[in-house]
């Protein structure tokens, strides 16, 4: 099994846990995002086992990363790459 390494953005828009890529980069430049505690940039290179924390308002999101996808996946398939954490 290959082990794939994916930038930040590009996984929250492929996990579609953020809609879009240019809101996934929106938002983590604003510093509302971080991986394994630290904040975290776009560019951020992902790998399985990190630890995604999204802050919006009141609310925190997160999860751990399952598994990274070499391309994009469907709609079914976009909830099998992490599970949430609480």
């Amino acid at each position: 099994m290959y082990n794939f390494i994916m930038r930040l953005d590009k996984f929250l828009k492929v996990s579609r846990l953020i809609k879009r890529r240019t809101i996934a980069n929106k938002v983590s430049e604003q510093g509302r995002i971080y991986v394994n505690g630290i904040i975290a940039k776009p560019a951020k290179q992902l790998k399985e086992g990190d630890i995604i924390s999204i802050v919006q308002a009141d609310n925190e999101i997160k999860v751990k990363i399952l598994r990274i996808p070499a391309n994009n996946v469907s709609v079914q398939e976009a909830s099998t790459l992490y599970e949430e954490i609480t």
